[in-house]
């Protein structure tokens, strides 16, 4: 029997990633980035060619609905819940995983294995201080997709078992990175062609600064603000 991730992977790549009428320029041009950066991450590495182009990271407070983001990511996307002790995040992860099932839309949980898998979620992304819980988590899942956020520093061993890191922030951004120096593109690649897996960009990208990551070695885009804004639903 296939699994939910199998059954999501196929829908996506039996999908025309063309938007439909109804999505901004905005998105148009973010989803573009995303899948031409892919691409020629997937040229050099076939593994980056597995990941979902574009991935979505809520906030608690900065994505307060993010079943409405979800439910107008494209197929071959991805989402990353991130609860943050949240008590309502079951039943905010159930509304999200109704809203991606069958989409070609994945979802990650962050950090938490057991919600995960009550979810039937295809993946976990971890915070960068849990990097080292990948191997053990690739040996308890090895289905899983399995991320972890990462600030440019040493990676000894850490990253094993991971399919990608999420390097930020690559420029100026707010949340929890605003005090944080942007790395810049030229670090970037930098670190991305150093690195033993495939990378996202995440940080102050929206749809004009994508446009500065050709050929930075990102494997796609990852987002808060700029994606839910780019995916907000249709208002009638």
């Amino acid at each position: 029997m296939r699994s939910a991730m199998d059954a999501d992977r196929a829908a996506g790549d039996e999908a025309v990633m063309i938007l439909a009428k109804d999505y901004s320029d905005e998105a148009r041009a973010l989803w573009g980035t995303a899948l031409d950066l892919n691409r020629v991450a997937a040229a050099v590495s076939p593994a980056a060619g597995r990941l979902p182009p574009l991935l979505f990271f809520t906030d608690p407070e900065r994505t307060p609905r993010p079943w409405e983001t979800a439910a107008r990511l494209p197929a071959g996307a991805g989402l990353v819940f991130r609860a943050f002790g949240r008590a309502d995040a079951l039943e905010v992860g159930w509304r999200l995983r109704a809203a991606t099932a069958g989409r070609g839309v994945r979802l990650l949980i962050g950090l938490d294995a057991e919600l995960a898998s009550r979810l039937d979620a295809d993946g976990v992304h971890l915070p960068e201080r849990a990097m080292a819980e990948a191997a053990a988590l690739r040996r308890r899942c090895p289905e899983w997709l399995l991320t972890s956020a990462w600030h440019g520093g040493p990676l000894a061993q850490d990253a094993a078992g991971l399919d990608a890191l999420v390097l930020s922030p690559v420029f100026p951004a707010g949340g929890v990175s605003a005090g944080k120096p942007a790395l810049g593109v030229e670090a970037f690649r930098k670190r991305a062609d150093a690195a033993p897996c495939p990378v996202y960009a995440l940080g102050g990208i929206n749809a004009d600064r994508g446009n500065e990551l050709h050929k930075s070695g990102a494997c796609g885009i990852a987002g808060i603000d700029a994606v839910q804004t780019a995916f907000r639903p249709v208002r009638t």
